[in-house]
C-alpha cells in the first residue's frame, strides 16, 4: 500500500492488539535510514511510542476527521 507520506504503509485499522504492535516492530526491523513508515490505527498507540522512543525511532502522530490515527516513523538519528 502507498500513501502519499510515505511507500511503506500498515493500515492496522481493522486489526486486534497486539498484531498491529508486532506488525509496526517487525517492519522497522527492515526500515532502512531515511525513510518512514506510515502506520494507520483508530486510536493512539500509547505502548507503541515509548518502544519507539527505546529503540531509536522518532514519530508523528495526525488524528483525522475519520478517526483515524497517522503515525509517521523514521529513525531517530536519520
Amino acid at each position: 500500500m502507498k500513501h502519499p507520506k510515505s511507500d511503506r504503509v500498515i493500515d492496522a485499522r481493522g486489526l486486534e492488539p497486539p498484531e498491529p504492535f508486532v506488525l509496526t516492530m517487525d517492519a522497522l526491523d527492515r526500515l532502512p535510514k531515511g525513510e518512514k513508515l506510515l502506520l494507520l490505527l483508530y486510536r493512539e498507540p500509547f505502548p507503541l511510542y515509548k518502544a519507539l522512543a527505546n529503540n531509536g525511532f522518532a514519530h508523528a502522530a495526525e488524528h483525522l476527521p475519520d478517526g483515524t490515527v497517522e503515525i509517521l516513523i523514521w529513525h531517530a538519528d536519520a
